[in-house]
């Protein structure tokens, strides 16, 4: 149960997200944004953001400061909203998107360590796939055929193990 300090960040983050949000869109005064995502695997679970703005699940990640390389907006936000530390990560994709606001989004595939915890922005969960596909922000869809492609590659690891243990 959350404390009401908590709520109240939680409600904050909320009017904060959806009014810049609805003002960049708008008013789009820098142009298109550039922003980086992780895509953090356990077995055939993602790390993902329930986002308390109440737009849905989200990969971690976020926008770039104005000088702030791709690669170290990524281990920013993934420490911001889930606790975690980026111990290795690898340039998997890059998109643009209009679906928020005009953005060019950095995807990582990316390792990470510590204790798993929430922030005002959201509460960080394992999903698999099939539970992410239809609540994914619509900004990150293009994201999914790549989340198809390291699923399966994890499902043939896995089925290439269990063939070799019993041969």
């Amino acid at each position: 149960m959350p404390t009401p300090l908590q709520s109240l960040k939680r409600r904050l983050f909320w009017i904060v997200a959806r009014t810049c949000f609805t003002l960049y869109r708008l008013f789009p005064l820098f142009g298109s944004l550039r922003a980086s995502v992780g895509i953090i695997r356990r077995g055939q679970t993602f790390l993902v953001i329930q986002r308390n703005d109440g737009r849905g699940f989200s990969l971690p990640g976020g926008i770039s400061g104005r000088k702030e390389a791709e690669i170290e907006t990524l281990r920013r936000e993934v420490l911001e909203e889930t606790g975690l530390t980026v111990t290795g990560e690898k340039l998997r994709m890059l998109y643009h998107s209009t679906a928020d606001v005009p953005c060019d989004i950095s995807v990582f595939e990316a390792e990470a360590s510590g204790e798993l915890k929430g922030s005002w922005e959201g509460s960080p969960r394992w999903m698999t796939l099939p539970e992410l596909e239809p609540r994914l922000l619509e900004s990150q869809r293009p994201v999914l055929d790549l989340l198809r492609k390291i699923s399966a590659e994890v499902h043939q690891d896995g089925d290439a193990e269990k063939k070799g243990k019993t041969e």
